[in-house]
């Protein structure tokens, strides 16, 4: 089969790598324009487009594809490349871009999609991030002929991932971009066959995974202990959970949820050790152990108890200043 790929973060290079390792012909890969990026916001190439360059697979990076859009003549130099590619089927993983009819409409098989959720919960664009918040037990990934709805379309395949305790939404990255790559090989070889069966999605069950804000960084010390501590996990490694002492930001890596209630307000300071800075909630005590001043380094809380003298009875505050990475 004839494939364009269509992605730009990590998540869909692990796909490319793929479908290239699986001996796919790939003529054409979109992806999103080089954004600037690092201290001196340089130019910088999309993990997609790194990894096609590295197998000379020819790259289109349209600002858009509407035809009738702010960029029509981007559209339609990427229209052109599509039609040019003469591709069975698009596969699209996270890509970032809204596909018009006309990409659904150009290839013979239509458009498959790798979506890191047991559809249709967590349709949408940040559905690793909200599982971890919600305190789900489980994901996974749906492979999805794409319609013109908002991930509505019928199912292809499906396969469950349990969600360790531990896992942050970069650890479940890994390990969903994984299982994505695995299981759109397999479509596509299905559908080479005639072998797929598409399922429509059940009307009950659905959940929007929207886009994770800045804003929601900032750690209100009057929620339980447990939805904080998902918080930190399903926020790293972005945007990063965050609070502020004295006006001074601090950023909160790892931490783990105890019941139990002290005297203090929630934000207040029980305790701070090597074992970590116990702080009250208001449901419970959340003890953080890995923690970042602007500027500074990732820190387990012994050592960055070295540099930021905490006391017992300080209050952290709820609504911190942005702290760069």
């Amino acid at each position: 089969m004839r494939v364009v790929f269509a992605g730009t973060p990590e998540f869909a290079r692990t796909a490319l790598e793929c479908l290239q390792a699986a001996g796919f012909d790939i003529p054409l890969v979109l992806t999103q324009p080089d954004r600037p990026a690092g201290r001196g916001l340089k130019l910088q190439a999309s993990a997609v487009k790194q990894c096609a360059l590295e197998h000379g697979i020819a790259v289109a990076q349209p600002r858009s594809l509407r035809l009738d859009g702010k960029y029509p003549e981007d559209a339609a130099a990427a229209r052109e490349a599509i039609l040019a590619a003469r591709a069975d089927v698009m596969v699209v993983a996270a890509y970032g871009l809204i596909l018009p009819p006309w990409t659904l409409d150009t290839p013979a098989q239509g458009c498959f999609n790798i979506h890191a959720s047991l559809l249709p919960r967590w349709r949408g664009a940040a559905p690793i991030h909200r599982a971890i918040e919600a305190g789900d037990a489980a994901t996974g990934v749906t492979i999805m002929q794409m319609d013109a709805g908002l991930d509505t379309g019928d199912m292809l395949l499906v396969e469950r991932l349990a969600i360790a305790p531990g896992d942050t939404t970069g650890s479940l990255h890994e390990r969903l971009a994984a299982l994505g790559g695995r299981l759109i090989v397999e479509a596509l070889e299905l559908a080479a066959c005639g072998g797929l069966r598409p399922v429509p999605q059940p009307a009950e069950g659905v959940s929007y995974a929207h886009k994770i804000e800045k804003a929601e960084a900032a750690i209100d010390w009057a929620e339980p202990a447990a939805v904080i501590e998902r918080r930190v996990r399903a926020f790293n490694p972005f945007p990063g959970a965050a609070t502020a002492l004295a006006g001074e930001a601090i950023k909160v890596w790892a931490a783990r949820a105890e019941t139990g209630n002290a005297a203090g307000v929630p934000g207040q300071v029980l305790g701070a050790g090597v074992e970590g800075i116990r702080v009250q909630t208001g449901d419970g005590v959340l003890v953080l152990t890995e923690l970042q001043r602007a500027g500074g380094k990732r820190l387990p809380t012994g050592d960055f108890l070295r540099g930021f003298a905490l006391v017992p009875g300080q209050v952290l505050d709820a609504a911190p200043p942005q702290v760069q990475n």
